[in-house]
């Protein structure tokens, strides 16, 4: 029987997306050296406020990416709440990453894609 999963999200810019293309979309990029969390998110609802808020500064083009990973592993680190309830992450510490991508069951799967545009100079202003 296979083990439970936990379905988590993750906002990610393009960079990013080339690096999980190039494993199969199987694996999270190691993290850069002045980023010592990896932060997945608990729903789709902030990971689309993130990918079309915050991937799509200057034109950039955020994107959504959903995958299982082993609910074993996800036990011995705790959901933060950083706002409002569904502002919920887990924190990997980045040296534990490998053993996260190691309990990612399947693939790690698109499921959307944010462009600047779709959010006029107007409201970006007010948010400043």
């Amino acid at each position: 029987m296979d083990a439970p999963t936990t379905t988590l999200y993750r906002p990610v810019g393009q960079a990013e997306l080339d690096l999980i293309a190039a494993s199969g979309y199987r694996r999270f990029p190691p993290r850069l050296p002045d980023q010592p969390i990896f932060y997945p998110v608990c729903n789709e609802e902030y990971a689309v406020q993130i990918a079309s808020r915050w991937n799509t500064t200057g034109g950039a083009v955020g994107y959504v990416t959903r995958f299982a990973v082993r609910s074993d592993l996800l036990a011995k680190y705790d959901v933060h709440v950083v706002g409002s309830k569904i502002h919920a992450e887990y924190w990997i510490p980045a040296e534990e990453l490998e053993a996260f991508n190691d309990a990612i069951a399947g693939t790690i799967e698109v499921i959307s894609e944010h462009r600047a545009e779709a959010y006029g100079a107007k409201k970006e202003t007010a948010e400043q």
